[in-house]
């Protein structure tokens, strides 16, 4: 069932399936014949034919497949005698006369056509500069943590020194508000302090410039205030931090925004959850920081990216999966979608307004800040101080000097402890999540307008909260179980047809009492099922509803009133369309999207093994291979929950001859030893080997095997992001890393894939992938970045890609499997293709020589 890496590597149609099909003629055309001829030769190499029509269906009648198509493309690219291609011209003119027709036809005239600039060459920094930048961070992490240790030792033994439960309370609510304060003001001030106002400018990463910035948006996203999203007292926060932010604006994204100083949003504007507008990005080797605008009521849809420079005018929509790269701004008014976004029709904001005053908004803060500081800090405090001193078994246990670290008897009380504290958790939490939200949602009517800040609005965040518990999505994901978990949870699956990864480990909803999935659906991961509209004063709820017999790909927000049904393929970060006609029986790749294949022979290859006995026998193997790995994990994640509780123990039994230092030392050890124990245990389950190409089948055991992996706890690794110790954990996964890489946030799925050459910038969220899964058949294959190279915010890489030296993908885009990027070229779009005309000059660089370093500076 195996297939390995010379067909990923070297990929051609299925022999079998080409040769169903004729494949005489020759090209043939007018004015175009001898593009034609070209095409064909360079086509003809590639799937194995002597001659090939011109009228030829690339995909029905030469059989070919996208990394065929994506090899095609990059050899056409490498010829200076024919026009460039992109994956997107593959699929919209599938012929090669249709193809050379268009090229033909939206080729500018001679006198206006520009070469696309090449990107900039990276500067690295020195070795000095980085080791002494990676020593100031840690300086600086240990020094947060004794402050830290310091304020809550202290203040426990203030609050022990009450008497009564009057007092208790008293001391409870002044020290956990004066702790929520300081926690709260502590990173407003350092702002203020070490950069003052922000501005447009440039600066190299590891230098002092950046060390203030890191030390800045560290302490920005430590904030307590940050799970205030969706609140107003979040906007409040934003002000103190310089942004200029309008009335009655409501942000949903729990992405904080670094640059404040720069940001600007008008009254009236609702921004949907997943959306990036951060105020800076890391390019070519340098933090470059700009202006971000949004003007009054205006809209930004989910799973979106405003880069540095853009803007939005009033009353402008920016749709779900869509980017404004730098330099774009959308006029009031109009509606954009799409990455690169483009106008559009398309409302976006399609609930009512409601009455939503400027009081209500004001009491519903008050109401947050007193449930705060009088109910749940003091509760948690002296709740804390009441379970160890009224319960014995705890104090003798817990108490300092309880127990030594030498002594049997502290190993065994933290072996107790965490298997209760761990495995109870785990069935206390099921049983609470399929309950409590559901009597919850029974407050809320489906299509009904309520106003924001309200009763309703309340639960619906708090029902969206607790049933998107990442934990048990982790656990059950990639299994049989998966789908009795949802259904449970309350997804309408409708007549379930067991795959045995009907769902990934990462979906997520704002109501799963109105998530309909059809049956014989598969979903990979990253699904988010929008069934929540905003607007600026208003939100109701409403049903979605995914047609059956469809394939999701990765990074999908999936909104109510989607138009696709039945028999879909929707590809990687797909933007799912909100008007025309219903799409069944047909691919859809984009943003804006358009029609692909549904399937190609290479992915049907394995429909036998989805029937008859040979499906059953290999799913009852799958289920029991995928209850191994859910307990293998299960013990994995306690064993780790054991090993912080004896850290906790041996803390308290020599608190009493260390003080705070020891406090702040269990921080840092409890980091450190997190790092290391997940990436043994990942390089446990591989033996210590790389990974290979593969194309199998979902029910190989080889498959099985790889699920496993991605279950990999790597939650801890955004951490270390901004820091030396990021590239040290990915080279210790096996990822084959070069010098003084910047990780700003990346993520690598398949780590012994994947290739990242000497001074890469890779941006927040960007992610390489070295697999992808369509219905039945899984793929996976290397892929490498050369030196110098830069991932944009939030864009993906695929397997199968190459890009190379000082190449720059583009915020929001999407590399797809197969892309050979030329040195130095630059990429924009989903899908990513070769941008055109001069780059961008970021107004950091307006007035200053390219390459002129500025400090942050006091404005």
């Amino acid at each position: 069932m195996v297939e390995k890496s010379v067909e990923v590597l070297t990929p051609e149609p299925d022999e079998s399936a080409r040769n169903k099909h004729r494949m005489n003629g020759s090209a043939t055309g007018t004015g175009t014949a001898g593009a034609e001829r070209d095409f064909a030769e360079v086509l003809g190499g590639l799937v194995k034919a002597e001659q090939i029509s011109a009228e030829s269906h690339f995909f029905d009648d030469l059989c070919a497949n996208s990394l065929v198509m994506a090899q095609f493309c990059a050899r056409v690219r490498k010829r200076g005698d024919l026009p460039s291609v992109s994956m997107k011209d593959i699929y919209q003119y599938p012929t090669i006369r249709s193809l050379v027709t268009a090229l033909a036809d939206e080729a500018p005239p001679p006198e206006t056509s520009s070469a696309p600039e090449p990107a900039e060459t990276v500067v690295p920094v020195s070795r000095r500069t980085y080791v002494l930048c990676g020593t100031a961070q840690t300086l600086i992490f240990l020094a947060y943590c004794f402050a830290l240790g310091t304020i809550t030792a202290r203040g426990f033994e203030w609050v022990a020194r009450g008497s009564g439960l009057v007092h208790l309370y008293l001391r409870s609510l002044v020290f956990g508000s004066a702790a929520m304060l300081a926690l709260c003001l502590f990173p407003i001030a350092a702002k203020w302090i070490l950069v003052g106002r922000w501005k447009p400018q440039e600066f190299p990463v590891w230098g002092l410039a950046y060390l203030r910035f890191w030390t800045v948006k560290v302490l920005v996203n430590a904030n307590p205030m940050r799970f205030y999203v969706g609140n107003p007292l979040y906007v409040l926060y934003l002000r103190a931090l310089g942004a200029r932010i309008g009335k009655g604006v409501t942000i949903l994204s729990r992405t904080v925004p670094v640059c404040t100083d720069l940001l600007t949003i008008g009254s009236g504007t609702v921004i949907r959850k997943e959306s990036y507008f951060i105020g800076y990005r890391a390019h070519a080797g340098r933090i470059q920081t700009g202006h971000v605008t949004i003007g009054r009521d205006a809209f930004v849809g989910e799973k979106t990216v405003l880069d540095i420079d853009s803007s939005m005018g009033d009353r402008s929509q920016l749709g779900h999966t869509s980017a404004l790269q730098s330099g774009e701004s959308i006029p009031d008014g109009e509606r954009w979608h799409g990455s690169p976004a483009e106008r559009t029709d398309v409302n976006y904001v399609r609930v009512p307004a409601a009455r939503c005053s400027t009081l209500r908004r004001t009491l519903f803060g008050l109401g947050t800040v007193v449930q705060l500081f009088v109910l749940w800090v003091p509760l948690s405090i002296g709740g804390a101080y009441l379970l160890l001193t009224e319960i014995p078994v705890l104090n003798q246990v817990l108490g300092p000097g309880a127990t030594h670290i030498t002594s049997a008897t502290l190993y065994i009380d933290a072996l107790i402890l965490s298997a209760v504290l761990f495995f109870g958790s785990i069935v206390l939490g099921l049983v609470w999540l399929f309950t409590v939200p559901r009597l919850l949602s029974l407050t809320i009517k489906p299509d009904k307008v309520y106003p924001l800040y309200g009763l309703q609005y309340s639960l619906h965040r708090l029902i969206a909260r607790m049933t998107n518990v990442k934990f048990f999505g982790w656990l059950f994901g990639d299994s049989s179980y998966i789908v009795h978990y949802l259904r449970f949870l309350g997804y309408d699956l409708s007549k379930v047809e067991q795959t045995g990864s009907n769902f990934g480990t990462h979906v997520q909803h704002e109501s799963p009492y109105l998530t309909t999935v059809g049956s014989g659906t598969m979903v990979a991961d990253g699904l988010s099922v929008m069934n929540a509209e905003f607007s600026g004063s208003s939100f109701r709820v409403s049903r979605a509803v995914i047609g059956p017999r469809s394939f999701l790909g990765n990074n999908i927000a999936y909104p109510s009133g989607g138009r696709t049904g039945e028999n879909t393929l929707l590809a990687t970060k797909v933007m799912i369309p909100l008007d025309g006609e219903v799409r069944e029986e047909v691919g859809l790749l984009g943003a804006p999207c358009f029609g692909i294949p549904r399937t190609v022979e290479r992915d049907t290859r394995f429909d036998h093994l989805r029937t008859g006995d040979a499906f059953r026998r290999n799913l009852a193997a799958k289920n029991r291979y995928n209850l191994r790995t859910m307990a293998f994990w299960l013990f994995v994640r306690w064993v780790h929950a054991f090993a912080l509780t004896v850290f906790a123990l041996a803390t308290l039994d020599v608190y009493g001859v260390f003080g705070q230092l020891v406090i702040a030392l269990y921080l840092a050890i409890t980091l450190a030893f997190t790092g290391c124990y997940f990436t043994l245990s990942e390089r446990f389950i591989t033996r210590f080997r790389s990974l290979e190409p593969k194309l199998c089948s979902i029910y190989d055991p080889y498959f099985w095997w790889h699920e496993r992996l991605w279950k990999v706890p790597e939650q801890y690794l955004n951490l270390f992001s901004g820091t030396p110790y990021k590239t040290l954990l990915w080279r210790m996964l096996g990822v084959r890393m070069g010098k003084r890489v910047f990780d700003d946030g990346a993520g690598l799925t398949e780590r012994t894939l994947t290739t990242i050459g000497d001074f890469c910038t890779l941006n927040q969220a960007s992610r390489v992938q070295c697999h992808s899964q369509e219905d039945g058949t899984f793929k996976s294959d290397h892929s490498v970045l050369g030196t110098g190279c830069t991932l944009g915010v939030a864009s993906l890489v695929h397997y199968g890609v190459t890009m190379g030296d000082h190449a720059q993908l583009a915020a929001d885009a999407f590399l797809m499997k197969g892309e050979e990027m030329p040195a130095h070229a630059r990429w924009v779009g989903n899908p990513a293709a070769e941008a055109r005309g001069a780059a961008y000059r970021p107004v950091a660089l307006n007035g200053s020589p390219q390459g002129q370093l500025t400090e942050p500076g006091r404005g």
